[in-house]
């Protein structure tokens, strides 16, 4: 009895995934960093990444740290440009580098890859990729690639599907 009520004690002091909080990061999670500074050619430490799912799609979302860092919003919108355009031809080269494995969703989205479309959008201190379509299967593998970022990158971001980007982000 002791024990599980300082399970479940424990368990309610830890962030829950996908609460907005983001959770503890551990040595893989500083690896994915150390590994998307150089697949990404800018620092985590000097930026914030979020992914959100939305009822059609998803969006990676990059932003600079500081509104007068302009090296770090010029290299999050020069990459993400770049992703937009390498995802639309089924290439997801990059995320493999970043994280080591081939992340969920990829085989199907590359498969699926003309129902769906990836736009770029600047933004003040970044950049986003937004992910959309109108295909069942496609939608799937974008939110399961979507979600892995998030556990991967441990943003923190909900791991359902939300209307709208949270206010402030």
């Amino acid at each position: 009895m002791i024990a599980a009520t300082a399970l479940l004690l424990s368990a309610a002091l830890l962030p829950a995934q996908g609460s907005g909080t983001p959770p503890q990061k551990t040595a893989h999670h500083h690896e994915v960093e150390k590994s998307g500074d150089k697949a990404m050619g800018f620092s985590h430490e000097k930026t914030t990444h979020h992914f959100y799912l939305r009822a059609n799609g998803g969006v990676i979302q990059v932003d600079a740290n500081a509104a007068t860092d302009k090296e770090s919003r010029e290299q999050i919108q020069t990459h993400l440009a770049h992703i937009a355009t390498m995802f639309a031809k089924g290439n997801f080269e990059t995320p493999m580098l970043v994280h080591g494995v081939k992340p969920p969703g990829t085989v199907a989205m590359t498969k699926l890859g003309a129902s769906i479309r990836y736009s770029y959008e600047a933004r003040p201190q970044g950049g986003r990729v937004v992910i959309a379509t109108d295909d069942k299967a496609a939608l799937a593998a974008v939110h399961e690639f979507l979600r892995f970022q998030i556990q991967d990158h441990a943003t923190g971001d909900p791991l359902n599907v939300t209307a709208e980007t949270p206010a402030g982000k």
